[in-house]
């Protein structure tokens, strides 16, 4: 329910954006099967549809279902040529007990048998087998403020069509620009009638919200490519990764004097959540996977963008640990030109080696290696890598 105080969060969606939304939710997408299991042609329109049916024969309440992030973006600005890879779905329902998540678990995956061609014989085929063939991630989180789960549906182009049932999700944004959520049910409703076409003769009223705060100013955020935030200590991993790939695609900082302050906080945040540089490693790989698909080529100016970033932003680690994560970065951007064939002009590289500790002393002039010791094991130095053509 709208109040006067909360109405600015709120807006109606024009025809054309409702158009927009249309396609977006009738237009087939394949969920890749594993192994030997075919592709599913899916709906988003129809998955809704038979998941909100299901939950509702198991007495799920299900309070409102929303579209959510880049495809709520997507609808409310294309013309800006913003796009989407994941289908973000959110299922407002109530979680009181682990009954509920298992419930809505098995009913997604029961679901999924619908979509398989009528020729599949569906009776030994369990949950387990279509967990396995067609989900890419399952998480689940219940926590005294947080209680949701998700299950994101396979795509080979990164277009996931991921389904989250949220109880109660403290932070639902990162940025502004990707606060945006649009109510669906009464679109819903114009699909499960008789006539399931939309017409504008309908007078369909459509409402997205943003979770920002202010819609009018998100969408400005929106419309000229602007990166803002509230309280990103807040985010898991403090937003520091999904910053460095607006930063990429040309988003500016909408206040300069502010986003400094902000930037120190993600990469707090970022340090907090991921203390090893193994992990830091694999939440990086796993982010250029999930983000990437299709944009090679962009790979290597996200990492530089993100080591800038952390090299101007960070001061909540030791001197080491800091040299560690900017060479992690480094190495992983000379991977991604090795994998590309791109071999930067040597007279643009300089290698630094941290010499040996003994190197310092004066009298050391030359190696020496008794006959008969056993084998010296180097380890290896840390190293940096300058490139005058950006990496510094």
């Amino acid at each position: 329910m709208m109040t006067e105080d909360s109405d600015h969060r709120f807006s109606c969606l024009t025809w054309e954006q409702i158009k927009i939304l249309d396609q977006v939710l009738t237009e087939a997408i394949p969920i890749h099967g594993r192994g030997n299991f075919p592709t599913l042609e899916v709906k988003p329109k129809d998955i809704i549809h038979v998941v909100k049916e299901q939950l509702t024969k198991k007495q799920i309440v299900i309070r409102d279902i929303r579209l959510n992030g880049s495809t709520a973006s997507h609808i409310l600005a294309k013309q800006n040529g913003t796009s989407y890879k994941d289908l973000d779905i959110i299922f407002g329902v109530e979680l009181p007990s682990e009954h509920e998540f298992q419930v809505v678990k098995e009913a997604v995956l029961n679901c999924l048998l619908d979509f398989l061609p009528k020729c599949v014989n569906k009776e030994k085929i369990t949950a387990q087998t279509m967990k396995d063939a067609y989900v890419q991630k399952m998480v689940k989180v219940s926590t005294d403020h947080d209680r949701w789960s998700l299950i994101s549906l396979s795509n080979n182009s990164g277009k996931n069509v991921e389904l989250k049932f949220v109880n109660s999700l403290r932070r639902q944004f990162e940025f502004s620009v990707d606060s945006f959520q649009i109510i669906l049910d009464s679109v819903l409703n114009v699909y499960s009638g008789v006539d399931s076409k939309l017409s504008e003769d309908s007078q369909l009223s459509v409402i997205a919200e943003s979770m920002y705060g202010d819609f009018k100013e998100a969408m400005d955020h929106l419309k000229y490519k602007l990166i803002a935030t509230r309280n990103p200590e807040e985010i898991r991993g403090g937003g520091l990764l999904k910053y460095s790939n607006l930063l990429v695609r040309d988003f500016k900082p909408a206040d300069e004097a502010e986003i400094k302050s902000l930037e120190r906080y993600m990469c707090s945040r970022f340090f907090i959540d991921f203390p090893d540089v193994a992990e830091q490693q694999r939440k990086i790989e796993s982010y250029l996977r999930n983000h990437f698909i299709g944009e090679e080529k962009s790979k290597y100016d996200y990492l530089m963008t993100l080591r800038g970033v952390v090299n101007e932003s960070t001061v909540c680690l030791m001197g080491h640990e800091r040299r560690q994560t900017l060479n992690m970065i480094t190495i992983l951007a000379l991977k991604v030109l090795g994998e590309q064939n791109i071999i930067p002009n040597a007279a643009n590289v300089t290698c630094y080696y941290q010499p040996a500790p003994y190197i310092s002393d004066r009298n050391f002039n030359n190696y020496y290696i008794a006959h008969g010791q056993p084998p010296i094991l180097y380890q290896p130095f840390s190293f940096h890598v300058h490139m005058q053509s950006g990496m510094v």
